[in-house]
C-alpha cells in the first residue's frame, strides 16, 4: 500500500558549521537483513504515535538512516480490516528500506496479519516482543511473550512460514530482573530462521526508566550467529559509536533520541566515518518543523493534527532559547494557521537575537 510523495530531500540540508570532533573512522562491516541491504547500519525504532509516514519521510530525507520502522500495528486490527489501522500501514516508495512491525498473542492471527504485510511488500516484517505498555502486556502480547517462550516460538514459526520477506524480532532483556531470558529468546529466533534481532537493554518492568544495560546486548551478540541490533539510550553520534564499540552489535537502533534530533542519523554516519558532523542552525530547525507540519496537515486538519503538531513542537524545540514559551503558547492556539504563525514568529525572533549577538 504505497502513497505518492513529492517533497525533495534537499529541503533539509544543514547550514550550521561543523561541531563534532574527528573521532577516527570506526570500521563497521556492511549490514544486510536477509536479502535487504542498507546504506548504513542505523535503524529508526518503531514508536507508537511517532513513526508515522510523515515522520519516517522526514528522517529518510535527512538521510543517514538505514531502515525506518512503522509504529507497531495490532495483528487483530489488521485481520479485522480496521480502516484506521490500514491507513497506518500506508508508506511511500521513498521510505525504503522499511519495516512493518506487528504485535499480538495468537499465532494464527499473527500469521494472518503477516500475510497482509506480505501483500503490502515492505522490505522487512518485524514482531514486537518488547513493548512494556500495560495495555499490551494485559493482552499477553509485546514483552509478555517473554514470559511464555513456547508461545513466542510458535508465533515466530507461524509468521515465518507465510513470509518471503525477511523476518526480525524486537525484544527486551526479560520481564524483570529475575527473568532475564533474552539469550534464550535470541536462540529461538535464530533457530526459527529469523534474519536479525533487535534488543532494548532494559526489562519490561523498567519501561524507559533507569539506564539501558549495554553489557547484556554484548552477551546476546556472543550467543547468537545472526545480526543483533542494539537499542536503548542512544541519543547522540557518540552514544552510537560507544554502543558499536562496547557491544559488537551489527546495527544500532535509535528511538527517542531521533524525536529531539532528527539529524542524529546523518550526524552518526559522519561521526562513524571519522568526519566532524554538523549541528542544525535555527533556520534548519524552522524549515524542518514547517515541512513536517505541512505533511501532517495535508492529511489531517482537525484536532488530531493540532495534537500531533503540539507534541512534535515540544520535541523539536527542546533546549532552544525561549522554546518553553512557544510550547506554552501553542497549547492555547485555536487552529492550524495560528499555530504556523506562532512557529514562524518564534524563529524569526530567535534568529534575529542570534544575529544581534553575533554582530
Amino acid at each position: 500500500m504505497v502513497i505518492e510523495t513529492s517533497s525533495s530531500a534537499s529541503s533539509f540540508e544543514p547550514t550550521a558549521t561543523s561541531t563534532g570532533e574527528d573521532c577516527g573512522r570506526l570500521a563497521i562491516p556492511a549490514l544486510s537483513v536477509g536479502n535487504v541491504g542498507m546504506t548504513t547500519p542505523l535503524f529508526l525504532a518503531p514508536m507508537a504515535g511517532v513513526t508515522d509516514c510523515d515522520f519516517r519521510l522526514i528522517i529518510r530525507r535527512l538521510s543517514g538512516v538505514g531502515v525506518v520502522s512503522m509504529e507497531f500495528i495490532s495483528s487483530r486490527a489488521i485481520v479485522d480490516g480496521n480502516q484506521k489501522t490500514r491507513d497506518l500501514m500506508l508508506f511511500a516508495e521513498e521510505e525504503r528500506p522499511l519495516s512493518i512491525q506487528i504485535y499480538g498473542s495468537d499465532a494464527a492471527t499473527m500469521a494472518d496479519a503477516a500475510r497482509v504485510v506480505e501483500e503490502l511488500q515492505p522490505d522487512i516484517c518485524d514482531i514486537n516482543m518488547g513493548c512494556p505498555a500495560n495495555k499490551v502486556l494485559k493482552g499477553c502480547a509485546g514483552a509478555a511473550l517473554m514470559g511464555d517462550l513456547e508461545q513466542a516460538k510458535t508465533i515466530i514459526s507461524e509468521v515465518k512460514k507465510v513470509l518471503s520477506i525477511p523476518l526480525t524480532v524486537k525484544f527486551r532483556l526479560g520481564l524483570n530482573e529475575h527473568s532475564r531470558n533474552f539469550i534464550e529468546l535470541g536462540r529461538i529466533c535464530e533457530g526459527e530462521g529469523v534474519a536479525a534481532v533487535a534488543i532494548h537493554g532494559r526489562t519490561a518492568k523498567q519501561g524507559y526508566s533507569g539506564e539501558a544495560d549495554w553489557s547484556q546486548i554484548a552477551q546476546l551478540v556472543e550467543a547468537v550467529n545472526i545480526p543483533v541490533i542494539g537499542n536503548g539510550d542512544v541519543r547522540s553520534p557518540e552514544d552510537a559509536s560507544r554502543m558499536f564499540k562496547g557491544t559488537g552489535c551489527a546495527g544500532v537502533m535509535i528511538g527517542r533520541g531521533a524525536t529531539r534530533n532528527p539529524w542524529v542519523f546523518r550526524q552518526t554516519t559522519d561521526h562513524l566515518a571519522g568526519r566532524p558532523y554538523t549541528e542544525p542552525a535555527l533556520e534548519d530547525r524552522r524549515d524542518l518543523i514547517l515541512s513536517h507540519f505541512e505533511l501532517v496537515t495535508s492529511r489531517d486538519i482537525g484536532k488530531f493534527a493540532l495534537h500531533k503538531l503540539r507534541k512534535f513542537t515540544g520535541w523539536y524545540t527542546h533546549g532552544l532559547p525561549g522554546g518553553r514559551v512557544l510550547r506554552q503558547k501553542i497549547h492555547s492556539l485555536p487552529d492550524i494557521p495560528a499555530f504556523f504563525q506562532a512557529v514562524k514568529e518564534y524563529f524569526a525572533e530567535a534568529i534575529d537575537q542570534r544575529d544581534q549577538r553575533a554582530a
